[in-house]
């Protein structure tokens, strides 16, 4: 009976939705990085590529938290699917015919970003509302769980395919996906009780969103961590492939297994976390993943081969499972129902500072070296997440 609950139609749908949606989006990132190192030869290039995708969600993932609670979710969710497939197959056609260019890539990335923004106060923000009592740690740890999985799926598929049908083989794979997406989400039944949308008020619920963030120490904490693992942590995702390429001298179809090797281990730690509700705080395990990752990812320029790189990034992804994890649970059980969709829209906006990083990352690069620039922004990450997390703890004893 457990069983059925956990996996009813409705959310194994959006479970299948989330984990093609990842596909696509890593497939693409990589592709493109692929793509444009190519071409340029410059790390700043391939991080400003990179960025474009994920600088809609700092622009406008609070505007999507409010959106999904006066729009049906489902309809946004269905819309976002024929412009991803729209835009992927234009990027299909330009590189068939050889007319492709970064600037393309640029202006795809953003546009599929922009749909990508809505993603966790949308199509998440269901799976959440969808889950029966007493069921939302697993269900959240199965969405995240298909989500490691196919973040490790992505940039596999997309070495060899790049290798194999170049750009436009990559994007004809992801416009075949968004357009599965769109049917798989047909079906979904999805109950909403809209509030009035008023641009002029949009204002005034963001404030308010915050002002609830702010008076929540749990939620406040999980915003500032969520801003330090995108900024200084998961910006090394824009030097995957001048990486694999260069530091580790690997060809096209290898650079894939570099950048799935922190889904792997996110999908290890993914699988225990599904199995039962862990017994450690989530505040514990959300500073201690977070720190473990960037840890790893400190130590990479040091590996001394593009294997041990691969088991240094499996071992810090165990920690982004329990990031991740905590990430969602924490504000969904924490938030009062009435905000959860504009907290959720202001994670989405901490995770939109992933570009800041990127460019950063991008510029150290062509500085100060591939290995350096990865060090210095992990070394910053780790020094703000041990800040948050004393902080975060000092908040939380009895006074």
């Amino acid at each position: 009976m457990e069983t059925q609950k956990l996996a009813g139609p409705d959310i194994i749908r959006l479970w299948c939705i989330g984990g093609a949606n990842n596909v696509v989006r890593w497939l693409e990132l990589l592709a493109a990085a692929l793509f444009t190192f190519e071409l340029t030869g410059s790390g700043f290039a391939v991080a400003a590529v990179t960025a474009a995708r994920t600088v809609p969600m700092m622009l406008f993932g609070a505007f999507a938290g409010v959106v999904s609670d006066a729009i049906d979710r489902k309809r946004i969710i269905m819309v976002g699917m024929l412009i991803t497939a729209t835009v992927s197959a234009t990027i299909c056609a330009l590189g068939a015919a050889g007319l492709a260019q970064p600037w393309h890539i640029a202006i795809a990335s953003f546009l599929c970003g922009t749909v990508w923004s809505s993603e966790m106060s949308s199509r998440r923000r269901m799976v959440g509302d969808t889950a029966a009592p007493g069921m939302l740690a697993r269900v959240i740890a199965v969405d995240s769980l298909a989500g490691a999985t196919t973040r490790m799926v992505g940039p596999l598929l997309a070495g060899v395919t790049y290798q194999l049908g170049g750009l436009p083989g990559a994007y004809l794979i992801t416009t075949l996906l968004s357009l599965g997406n769109f049917l798989l989400a047909r079906p979904i039944r999805h109950h909403q009780i809209a509030r009035p949308l008023s641009l002029a008020g949009v204002f005034g619920d963001l404030r308010e969103g915050l002002r609830a963030a702010m008076s929540i120490p749990q939620i406040a904490a999980v915003l500032a961590v969520t801003v330090a693992m995108n900024m200084f942590g998961f910006c090394y995702s824009a030097l995957i492939a001048p990486l694999a390429l260069k530091l580790f001298s690997v060809p096209n179809a290898m650079v894939g297994v570099l950048g799935a090797a922190e889904s792997a281990g996110a999908l290890l730690a993914g699988m225990m976390l599904t199995r039962r509700t862990p017994r450690t705080a989530p505040r514990l395990l959300m500073i201690s993943g977070s720190a473990l990752f960037v840890i790893c990812l400190m130590l990479l320029p040091f590996a001394p081969g593009f294997w041990t790189a691969c088991v240094l990034l499996v071992i810090g992804g165990t920690g982004t499972a329990a990031f991740s994890n905590m990430q969602t649970l924490l504000v969904i059980s924490s938030a009062p129902p009435g905000m959860r969709s504009r907290l959720l829209g202001l994670i989405t906006v901490c995770i939109g500072t992933g570009p800041l990083g990127q460019l950063a990352i991008g510029a150290l690069a062509d500085g100060v070296g591939l290995g350096h620039a990865v060090e210095i922004m992990a070394g910053t990450g780790l020094v703000a997440i041990l800040a948050i997390g004393l902080v975060w703890r000092l908040k939380d004893q009895p006074r």
